[in-house]
């Protein structure tokens, strides 16, 4: 029924949609293979070409198929890095970028007028794969995605010569291992340099071997980290089961250390600064960050001379703004989200793993040519630009009715005043509310990003030691409350012991979110 809607929704939005086409994919999840039959079914009913990529795919290549066909849109079947039990339907529009607004009501408003199913879409019996309209289109679309690989490293290829580096990588029981394979060579590097997990090598929709198949989550790359150890390795690389996330970790004067996304993220900007062409104007290059992601970027691009923009939370808005940002004239290469999402936008304009860990593994060697790690490179660019450090978490609420009683009462702590003026010692510097619509920083006190009055999103700014930047958001699909806190200081000890004091003083007891028997608790 979703594909009934938007099949409609197309047909009066895009001119010629159902000659364009619409790209459908899978990952190996349960189910997810006849989910997309079933996809494929109704939109074959009603009049669509089929442009189908026959056999599991990470999510990436579907947006990637949608820009290199010009197809109206793409359907991925898909629920990323969700616990074994899930399944999703992730839309993308025809410039290749997640929906957003407002296309993503008027999607749902035509899925609530097209609910009488389409009796000959239950089965794809009904189709005829050999018609004009059903294409085959995998092996095509995965050479164009490879050959793209190839050209989005060339220039950082040209910043040192090729070193020998060895890796254990873990598609984490999902469909990454064929893709990173195949990437792996388009870089030049050969397969007896990756080491695979065995146990999580190949597709398996239960996940027998981690919690969550999050490489975020800890006990994830546990064994990971007993492959590296049992070959003597040193660096780990990981995609989640649909090969959109990259994570990476590295073993630290004996010990094993994962970076966090924000730290990936400002090592993948430092090299495409160290790659892009210097007699090329830096003020065309643009990079992005969403909010919730780290303030370093911003920092940089202040010192550097490129044009950075923060975003709303999600690559729907990261690849959308940067799209935007593009056709104003500016060179939009490259986005990041704290959460391992990482997008380049010479390949697609949405996050992908597997361009990330082309990336990343092209950056080790030129690391590795000036005597560093991706750990001590980064400790080189805190030297230059200050210390960072971020204090994330998040509290489960019992209802979403709870979680927007907890922003309202919050919000009003300061009566008459419209925001609160302290929090802990510290003295509230910025109050910026993306459901109200205010921000304390602007002329007039209106917010530069979209706000959304159905949602809960505030972020404030305080003073006192290391300067510390925190959100607070109701997350859109689990029943988590979010807190990203990042101190920011010229010492890494600063930097920390500012973020967890604020971390500490919105979760404690007498905290905004620790008391009012609101039911909330921490994970």
């Amino acid at each position: 029924m979703p594909s009934q809607g938007l099949a409609e929704y197309l047909t009066h939005t895009i001119s010629n949609a159902t000659k364009r086409g619409v790209i459908i994919g899978w990952d190996a999840r349960h189910q997810s293979a006849k989910f997309a039959s079933l996809v494929a079914a109704v939109f074959y009913a009603k009049g669509f070409k089929i442009l189908w990529l026959s056999d599991v795919v990470h999510t990436p290549l579907v947006p990637f198929a949608v820009t290199l066909t010009k197809a109206a849109a793409g359907v991925m079947i898909t629920a990323s890095h969700n616990p074994a039990k899930d399944n999703g339907y992730k839309v993308y529009w025809s410039n290749g970028s997640q929906i957003i607004p407002p296309h993503d009501a008027g999607i749902a408003a035509s899925i609530l007028e097209n609910l009488e199913p389409i009796r000959s879409a239950w089965t794809l019996e009904s189709v005829d794969r050999a018609s004009s309209s059903w294409y085959n289109c995998r092996d095509s679309i995965t050479k164009s995605y490879y050959d793209e690989i190839e050209q989005l490293i060339q220039p950082l290829k040209a910043l040192s010569p090729t070193m020998p580096l060895r890796f254990v990588y873990t598609p984490m029981h999902g469909v990454g291992e064929a893709f990173m394979r195949h990437a792996l060579h388009s870089i030049a590097y050969s397969e007896d340099q990756m080491v695979v997990v065995p146990q999580q090598a190949k597709p398996d929709p239960t996940f027998p071997t981690v919690k969550f198949p999050n490489p975020e989550e800890k006990g994830a790359l546990d064994l990971a980290i007993a492959t590296a150890e049992a070959n003597h390795i040193n660096l780990i690389l990981a995609n989640d089961p649909d090969a959109d996330r990259f994570a990476f970790a590295e073993k630290v004067k004996g010990q094993w250390y994962q970076l966090t996304g924000n730290e990936i993220g400002i090592l993948f900007a430092s090299i495409i600064l160290d790659a892009y062409p210097k007699d090329a104007d830096i003020g065309r290059l643009a990079m992005f960050a969403s909010t919730v992601s780290s303030r370093m970027l911003a920092v940089m691009a202040e010192k550097e001379g490129f044009h950075f923009q923060e975003t709303l939370t999600g690559f729907k808005w990261l690849g959308n703004v940067a799209q935007d940002v593009q056709a104003q004239g500016y060179d939009a290469v490259y986005a990041f989200e704290e959460a391992i999402g990482y997008m380049f936008s010479r390949v697609v304009w949405d996050k992908d793993g597997i361009a990330a860990a082309t990336v990343f593994l092209t950056a080790c060697r030129h690391w590795m040519s000036m005597g560093l790690t991706p750990w001590s490179q980064l400790q080189q660019l805190y030297k230059k630009y200050g210390c960072f450090h971020s204090a994330n978490t998040y509290l489960l609420s019992p209802s979403p009715t709870t979680t927007t009683a907890i922003f309202t009462h919050i919000r009003a702590l300061s009566a008459p005043h419209p925001h609160p003026t302290h929090l802990g010692t510290r003295r509230i510097i910025r109050w910026r509310d993306l459901t109200t619509g205010f921000d304390s920083a602007t002329p007039g006190h209106a917010p530069t990003l979209p706000t959304d009055p159905t949602t809960q999103m505030i972020t404030i700014e305080l003073d006192g030691a290391g300067q510390v930047r925190a959100t607070m958001r109701a997350s859109g699909t689990e029943p988590k409350i979010k807190f990203y806190v990042e101190g920011r200081a010229d010492s890494e000890r600063v930097a920390k012991e500012a973020a967890e004091e604020v971390l500490e003083a919105l979760l404690g007891e007498e905290s905004w979110f620790g008391g009012e028997g609101w039911g909330i608790r921490r994970a």
